[in-house]
């Protein structure tokens, strides 16, 4: 549905140039959620924008439902844009105007009829849950109000395609959720794309199918969400990770504790997570498991359980016990104190 090419996106400076994204290749299938996730400054706002060439790209092609974008005309690069809805952190509501009109004022510049419009404000603001705020002015509403306005503004126009830039990162937890499952029901039931970007990892685990970490411009690790965090590679992947779980020990604690012997993360994912594969590991093997940490995590596609434990007993029974647990299609990773 939207395929990028070796993106690239460069700024002059006074200072010299700056490339905002590099070489970035990315693929949304359709009717998925993929999620682009980095720190500040990763160029994640850049590459959004150049999805609907508000950016255009120094180098490189973007595709959308097949159709290369990058080499239209001002006019069908306009007709490409109606499938694009678009929402912003920052709401972007026109003050003086009603929630109605917000929604209306668009529909009515791309020249639909009186009773086209009315039919397709009820319908999103239905969607929404707003169909009580018709008359109510933007300063009215709490942010996650505004944001739902923003959300039926963009779904008004029918996309086939919904980019979100940093939708909720404004929100507070519980209205995050509720935007999330919002999104969440969009994606389903109306089959909608989404490409959304964010700093923040619970919105990856709750919603996306697919992700790709951006740093410093580049797509440093990309796959389906249970692949990322079942077995992150990158370290920046790897610190995200440890914003929701507890996923490092370090050198220190492992000394305090006095940990001698093994100590060794294991990753469980979908029905492994519920196996007593511990109580299994002590009937068959002299060792004696202690966990340190532990956690589930459900994701939209799936469960992933991390346990970091330390097992005491003689060298070769405990790599006996830990191969068994390879057995089992447990993920291991040996802890030196990171």
């Amino acid at each position: 549905m939207i395929l990028l090419e070796n993106i690239s996106k460069v700024f002059p400076s006074k200072n010299g140039d700056i490339e905002a994204v590099s070489n970035v290749h990315l693929h949304v299938k359709k009717g998925e959620i993929h999620g682009v996730i980095g720190y500040s400054g990763a160029g994640k706002s850049t590459l959004i924008r150049c999805v609907n060439l508000l950016e255009n790209p120094s180098s490189g092609k973007v595709y959308i439902d097949g159709q290369e974008t990058t080499k239209l005309s001002t006019n069908q690069l306009r007709n490409v844009r109606k499938k694009i809805g678009m929402i912003f952190q920052g709401f972007n509501l026109l003050k003086t105007a009603t929630v109605y009109d917000n929604i209306a004022i668009p529909l009515r510049l791309l020249g639909f009829s009186k009773e086209e419009v009315n039919k397709r404000v009820e319908k999103y603001l239905s969607i929404v849950d707003l169909t009580d705020k018709h008359h109510t002015y933007p300063s009215e509403l709490s942010g996650g109000q505004k944001q739902r306005v923003a959300i039926a503004r963009a779904l008004a126009q029918e996309p086939e395609v919904l980019l979100s830039d940093e939708a909720t990162s404004a929100l507070d937890p519980e209205t995050t959720d509720s935007i999330l499952d919002l999104l969440l029901k969009i994606n389903e039931e109306l089959n909608i794309t989404i490409l959304l970007i964010t700093h923040e990892m619970n919105v990856i685990q709750k919603i996306c199918d697919n992700v790709s970490v951006l740093e410093k411009g580049k797509v440093i690790e990309q796959g389906s969400a249970i692949q990322l965090f079942a077995n992150p590679e990158h370290p920046t992947t790897q610190k995200f990770l440890n914003t929701i779980s507890q996923r490092k020990l370090s050198a220190s604690l492992i000394s305090q504790l006095n940990l001698e012997g093994v100590v060794a993360r294991l990753t469980f994912i979908g029905e492994n997570t519920g196996q007593p594969v511990l109580a299994e590991l002590t009937q068959q093997f002299a060792v004696k498991p202690n966990i340190l940490t532990a956690n589930i995590i459900e994701l939209k596609n799936g469960i992933i359980g991390n346990l970091v434990i330390h097992l005491a007993g003689e060298e070769k029974i405990v790599d006996e016990a830990l191969q068994f647990l390879r057995s089992k299609e447990v993920g291991i990773e040996r802890l030196e104190g990171e």
